[in-house]
């Protein structure tokens, strides 16, 4: 069934990465064993034009220059040491480092001083239909940006092209609106998340209405879940857009800004349609639970009508099956006749009278 080839939405969603008591900015990463090796694509973007580095060693990455402005973009984090190296090319504070490592944050936005970071959950549909969720790291400097992806994939292609493509270099060359690039493409994937869980609702309420039964309420209950960690996620991160867009830093220009706060209210969106879909979903348990009581009314209601037939019939069976020795109508000629009469007298009157009360709609 569907809903069994789906992973639990809130698998290893609040597991602790580190033990207590280990030093704060200790970088400890789930992903050593996981086969996902760590590359790094690098973009200088100049008003003259944009150039692309593949696999590039972290050893090799340069400060950018002031009039020009570096997107180092990072795909999977099992490789501590290139993050370690990143970290003291850029001067990145170990705290930093370590949310960067510890992959199941809270959206969070902090301030080191002269960079900025930025913690969000991206969500997919895979190919199975099943939620896939990683964690976005960014980190924005002056002219720099890092962004860190738990694994590799095409979701910021469409950002990577549009900056290859020469289209808004302007706006390209400051990092804080490439960093608005990628969160505005988070954001999108959250709409096609609710997109699906939209139409999972409709086939379910369909269900519902005509045959109702324990894997409905399974997959009403995987959904409620599945809404419970969106809203986790994009609450938090509707905070985070707020302080982002009234950072008073250089990094952030003006108009910048005006895409911020059009971020924000699309993510005020997915809220609204979240909190719709928690609601919707609370109703259709309620749904269930009566669909089944009244389709146990109906079973029931259709065993008591056969009980009271059998009753006078069994009533009957019962005067004529005692053991006393002078009936009257034991030696009568007709007399079993009139007996099966009577009970098919009774049968039919009862039906008709059932009939006339309504008692069989």
């Amino acid at each position: 069934m569907e809903e069994k080839q789906r992973k639990h939405p809130l698998h290893n969603l609040y597991k602790f990465p580190k033990k207590p008591g280990t030093p704060p900015g200790t970088m400890i990463t789930p992903h050593e064993n996981d086969g996902e090796e760590t590359s790094i694509r690098v973009f200088t973007c100049l008003k003259e034009k944009v150039s692309e580095e593949k696999n590039v060693l972290p050893s090799k990455i340069i400060l950018p220059k002031q009039k020009s402005c570096t997107w180092v973009d990072l795909s999977g984090l099992r490789n501590l040491e290139f993050l370690k190296i990143i970290g003291e090319t850029f001067t990145l504070h170990p705290l930093l480092l370590e949310d960067v490592t510890h992959t199941n944050q809270r959206p969070k936005f902090d301030s080191y001083g002269d960079t900025l970071y930025i913690a969000a959950r991206m969500f997919l549909l895979g190919k199975k239909k099943e939620t896939l969720s990683e964690q976005i790291s960014i980190v924005i400097g002056k002219n720099f940006i890092v962004t860190f992806q738990e694994k590799k994939g095409n979701t910021f292609d469409a950002v990577r092209e549009r900056l290859l493509g020469g289209k808004s270099n302007v706006h390209f060359l400051q990092p804080a609106y490439i960093a608005y690039s990628l969160l505005d493409t988070i954001v999108d994937h959250y709409f096609i998340l609710l997109e699906d869980i939209g139409e999972r609702i409709e086939s379910i309420e369909q269900e519902l209405v005509e045959n109702p039964t324990p894997h409905t309420l399974r997959s009403i209950n995987h959904l409620k879940q599945e809404a419970l960690v969106l809203r986790r996620s994009v609450w938090p991160l509707r905070d985070v857009l707020n302080r982002f867009d009234r950072e008073e830093s250089i990094f952030v220009s003006k108009e910048t800004h005006v895409y911020l706060r059009d971020l924000y209210d699309h993510a005020v969106q997915v809220i609204e349609a979240i909190e719709t879909y928690r609601d919707v979903l609370s109703g259709m348990v309620d749904l269930y639970l009566s669909s089944v009581s009244n389709k146990m009314n109906a079973i029931m209601k259709v065993l008591t009508i056969i009980s009271t037939i059998f009753i006078p019939l069994t009533f009957l069976a019962g005067v004529y099956g005692m053991n006393f020795r002078f009936m009257p109508e034991l030696n009568w000629k007709y007399g079993y006749l009139l007996v099966v009469s009577i009970m098919a007298l009774a049968v039919v009157g009862m039906l008709r009278y059932f009939k006339k009360k309504g008692w069989f709609t």
